[in-house]
């Protein structure tokens, strides 16, 4: 358990639900609107089920097919802290939301290249990555995306070389507005854009938010997960006053649930009482399968189509939809 707070003359088990030293608008930041609750299950669920966020579930019907691609709508796939899910997010978000007859660019925007890994990339072997779009004007955007093995989700790589990026970039004119810049000759052919940020506040991430309709914050059911989220909240709230009004929390989605544990069920109490309806219903809960679609190479919709995770992330893109 967790050493007791107190803020205010009041005493918490974990971080209160105001952070210290946070700015009641950095939690109370404009939302997308949300879906309205559904009478009948889209999934396996019985209408009124209590989900794992101790909330009714709030079904989401099957989306309708769309009858043209774009202009498409940019989320920042972001969380300062690492190994919270965010590549496995965008991998698996992405692919369910093509399941639905969207189509998704998935940008790796880490020099580690985790994304493109995942996907059965290997980020030594390109010739050219994001790197060379932002930094050399000669090569374009559609020179570079790859198609990936999810018909209508596209990549565009990463790898090392990115890391450079972020120093050569600190004497450019407009630098936090790059990525923008890069994704505007593509924006029109996709329905979605998750860009997959690095696990930082530095300029790239910055340079993602500035460029994102919608920020998605994977958030591991772990106490210090918790508390890292008010930080990066604040980052966001400064990026929209100051670089990006459309800026919005799209949602929090809770990770790495263990639901056999009092520790994440105790998290999970603890995040929806801190931010509310911006909480996804759907949880996805810890498993080995998500591993294994690593070294395949390929989402979990594929991988394991019928499996607990698939699942999950196809009721997450459900929910994304529908916000």
């Amino acid at each position: 358990m967790s050493t007791p707070e107190h803020v205010e003359g009041r005493t918490f088990d974990v971080p209160p639900p105001q952070p210290p030293g946070v700015p009641r608008a950095s939690v109370e930041l404009s939302l997308a609107p949300h879906a309205a609750p559904h009478d009948e299950d889209a999934a396996e669920q019985e209408a009124g089920e209590i989900g794992p966020t101790g909330r009714v579930l709030r079904f989401t019907a099957e989306p309708e097919p769309v009858a043209r691609h774009g202009p498409a709508k940019i989320l920042a796939i972001c969380n300062q802290k690492g190994g919270v899910g965010k590549t496995t997010s965008t991998i698996n978000l992405g692919a369910s939301l093509a399941e639905y007859g969207r189509k998704v660019l998935l940008v790796d925007f880490d020099p580690q290249g985790a994304l493109s890994v995942g996907l059965g990339i290997h980020p030594h072997q390109l010739d050219q990555t994001i790197y060379n779009v932002i930094m050399e004007r000669a090569v374009g955007v559609q020179d570079v995306i790859m198609e990936t093995g999810v018909e209508d989700m596209h990549l565009l790589p990463s790898n090392i070389d990115l890391s450079a990026a972020e120093i050569q970039l600190v004497s450019e004119v407009g630098r936090e507005h790059t990525l923008v810049r890069t994704l505007r000759p593509v924006i029109d052919d996709y329905d979605y854009v998750l860009v997959d940020c690095q696990p930082s506040l530095g300029l790239l991430t910055v340079n993602a938010l500035a460029a994102a309709d919608g920020v998605l914050i994977p958030l591991e059911c772990e106490f210090f997960s918790l508390r890292g989220v008010a930080l990066l909240i604040d980052t966001i709230e400064k990026v929209r006053e100051r670089l990006n009004p459309k800026l919005e929390i799209t949602g929090i989605v809770a990770t790495m649930y263990d639901p056999r544990t009092l520790h994440s069920r105790e998290v999970m109490a603890r995040v929806v009482e801190a931010f509310g309806d911006i909480v996804f219903d759907t949880v996805i809960n810890r498993t080995v399968r998500f591993p294994e679609t690593t070294v395949a190479g390929e989402p979990i919709t594929k991988w394991a189509p019928r499996s607990a995770g698939a699942k999950a992330y196809r009721a997450l893109a459900r929910e994304v939809i529908a916000r």
